[in-house]
């Protein structure tokens, strides 16, 4: 507890960057409310998307590990609130060492709180739909402003990119990137990538500008492929996502 405290403490700070996620800026629009944070005991960081009153949807290697995690938010008042998970489920498709080996992991898992979260928050609809090469897709979090300043988390922020394809069109994850620097960072991890009202991914990574810092290519896991798993852990739990969209 007394880890998780330390990191409200600097999640609660004010921002100092006018930037945001990185290029991008402060949002108060709907995507923060079908948005919270997941801090883990280690000093991890990262977002979630809400999918249903009391399930988050977020990147697996968020909440792996020998860490014990918190869904958190602060409440009417602006006090902070950590929730700790009733249930998690981690797609069966992940690999915490895909990158060292180069091969393929579906980077999501689902966490459910006790309690419904608070109604100022909004259930996200959950989009089957690809997006092809120069694409609009909007990337949230509540992560870093500035590569390495914790003072710059806490704060939800979006910038809007265009989907890229450096390897080529792919069925599992979808690659955005924006002008200069502009893009995820570290704490983005598990939020939306969004298309218009839905979102069409949930962020896995993102590479570095220039080779420093964030904002270079950010990286997601489309949800529309795995909406399979998504349905029937949910289903597990007597819960159902929104979806738009055909069935993959």
């Amino acid at each position: 507890m007394r880890r998780f405290t330390a990191l409200l403490l600097a999640t609660l700070l004010p921002a100092t960057a006018a930037e945001a996620i990185v290029g991008g800026a402060e949002d108060q629009g709907p995507l923060s409310r079908r948005s919270v944070m997941v801090l883990s005991s280690n000093g991890g960081v990262c977002s979630a998307v809400v999918v249903a009153p009391d399930v988050v949807l977020t990147a697996a290697h968020c909440v792996t590990g020998a860490a014990e995690h918190r869904v958190h938010f602060r409440d009417e008042a602006g006090e902070p609130v950590l929730i700790a998970p009733a249930a998690k489920a981690v797609h069966p498709g992940y690999d915490a060492k895909a990158i060292e080996g180069r091969r393929r992991s579906i980077d999501l898992a689902l966490l459910r709180v006790p309690e419904p979260l608070p109604q100022r928050f909004e259930t996200a609809t959950l989009s089957t739909t690809g997006l092809g090469k120069g694409e609009a897709v909007t990337v949230g979090g509540w992560g870093l402003a500035r590569k390495d300043d914790p003072k710059t988390t806490g704060t939800f922020r979006t910038a809007s990119l265009a989907v890229v394809e450096p390897y080529g069109p792919s069925r599992i994850l979808l690659w955005s990137k924006g002008t200069g620097a502009m893009g995820a960072c570290q704490g983005d991890s598990g939020g939306p990538m969004a298309a218009g009202d839905a979102v069409v991914a949930i962020t896995s990574w993102s590479t570095a500008a220039g080779g420093q810092g964030c904002g270079g290519i950010t990286q997601g896991i489309l949800v529309g492929p795995q909406r399979a798993w998504i349905d029937q852990t949910l289903a597990s739990w007597k819960r159902v996502a929104q979806w738009n969209g055909k069935m993959p």
